[in-house]
């Protein structure tokens, strides 16, 4: 009886032992899963702290079930090094996923998009780069005119040649910054913008057929002036028509957007007889006969595909003159001056 009894003993101490043996291990394993929860957090590892100090965070963000689990994963993972930085998790993420993605130093990439709106100028897009890197205005223009910068982008890039470098021109990359939305880190330096646009810029020009007795930088200069008189590709095909006739004539352009520019006059405030006088190669004012037959000095904003395309494709008709409504944005054009005053008179 006393055996029988001692034999019942020792049973129960193994079935417990078992017991406890394999409930730990369930435990381990079961611990090491994720929870249901899908939603993401972001975790934080400091620089310094200790495998101990990380689990007991993860653990605090409830991203891991167990300390004790997750210390002795990483004891039987020696090899795996937790590195510093901020982390975006979800909460169904396993212990072994959680781990793996601080030994690779996988960290949240902050980063910011920027959007440079086609037809506007480096003034508006020096702007646009101030307030999106939270930067003073002056910090962004010294980059946009440092000399020695430009003319490495000169050397670099094909497209560029030394007639951006022209000590009339106000902005040497005038014209060639594509407007597009581009994505950066939020820790990104102007030149890296630059250089980042001049890189799209060199890609979407290589989609172009720039077979024209124009060189690429006369081309974005009548591309930049079809950009503000027109808004649509019809249009803007027939202002490139009337730029190359008046060119053939030795006309002057005769157009205010060229006018606002060599100003540096927002469009749609009044222009002055001073401003219409003004002697500048941006000024293709009729007031300002030494530019008749030329072409501005440089583009005087950042054109769009359509209308590069367009000055590369204009119209086949034979137009002189146009006026465009800045209100409705409608283009009239005529064949002789008679008729361009009357549409003058009609549109007011």
């Amino acid at each position: 009886m006393q055996k029988n009894k001692k034999l019942i003993l020792i049973l129960v101490c193994v079935f417990f032992f078992l017991f406890v043996i394999f409930g730990s291990v369930g435990y381990y394993f079961w611990s090491l899963n994720g929870y249901e929860d899908q939603s993401s957090i972001t975790f934080e590892v400091r620089a310094g702290a200790n495998k101990k100090q990380i689990v007991d965070d993860l653990y605090s963000a409830r991203l891991i079930h167990s300390k004790v689990s997750t210390l002795l994963y990483l004891l039987m993972h020696q090899d795996l090094t937790l590195q510093a930085g901020t982390y975006t998790f979800t909460r169904n993420m396993s212990v072994s996923e959680i781990i793996n993605k601080i030994n690779r130093g996988d960290i949240q990439l902050n980063t910011i998009k920027i959007t440079f709106v086609e037809g506007k100028n480096i003034n508006d897009y020096i702007n646009t780069i101030a307030e999106s890197l939270n930067i003073s205005k002056e910090e962004v223009k010294s980059v946009f005119t440092d000399r020695k910068l430009m003319e490495s982008y000169v050397k670099k890039y094909d497209f560029l040649t030394t007639d951006v470098l022209n000590d009339n021109i106000y902005y040497a990359l005038e014209g060639y910054l594509f407007p597009d939305t581009y994505e950066f880190l939020e820790d990104v330096t102007v030149e890296e913008i630059i250089t980042r646009m001049l890189e799209n810029t060199k890609q979407k020009f290589e989609s172009i057929d720039w077979n024209s007795k124009y060189s690429i930088h006369e081309t974005l200069t009548m591309a930049s002036i079809a950009e503000l008189e027109a808004v649509n590709q019809v249009d803007r095909s027939k202002v490139a028509q009337v730029i190359y006739k008046r060119l053939e004539m030795g006309k002057g352009l005769g157009m205010d957007v060229t006018t606002y520019y060599a100003v540096q006059k927002p469009l749609g405030v009044d222009l002055t007889m001073d401003d219409l006088r003004k002697n500048s190669p941006y000024n293709t004012s009729e007031s300002n006969p030494s530019m008749n037959g030329k072409l501005p000095i440089g583009p005087i904003c950042n054109a769009s595909l359509e209308s590069i395309n367009a000055v590369l494709n204009p119209s086949d008709t034979n137009y002189v003159y146009f006026y465009a409504n800045i209100n409705t944005h409608e283009v009239f054009f005529a064949n002789t001056y008679e008729e361009f005053l009357n549409i003058q008179k009609e549109v007011g």
